[in-house]
């Protein structure tokens, strides 16, 4: 599916609008390790890091609650 530059030029826009950007470093190796997982999993490297991120935060609020 091409995609005019007016296309391109919307999405960086709304994506900009509504996205914060994290880079992220990892050693060398671990981003095909990563990539593996992911695709095992039917999800995108962001869609996986996301996940992670979001069920981690979700364990360790549950374990300071408890504690």
């Amino acid at each position: 599916m091409a995609t005019t530059k007016a296309q391109q030029k919307a999405v960086h826009k709304y994506v900009k609008n509504n996205y914060d950007r994290v880079e992220l470093t990892v050693p060398k190796g671990k981003k095909a390790v990563i990539k593996d997982h992911a695709e095992k999993h039917n999800e995108s490297i962001n869609g996986f890091i996301n996940r992670a991120i979001d069920e981690t935060i979700k364990h360790d609020n549950y374990k300071s609650e408890t504690e």
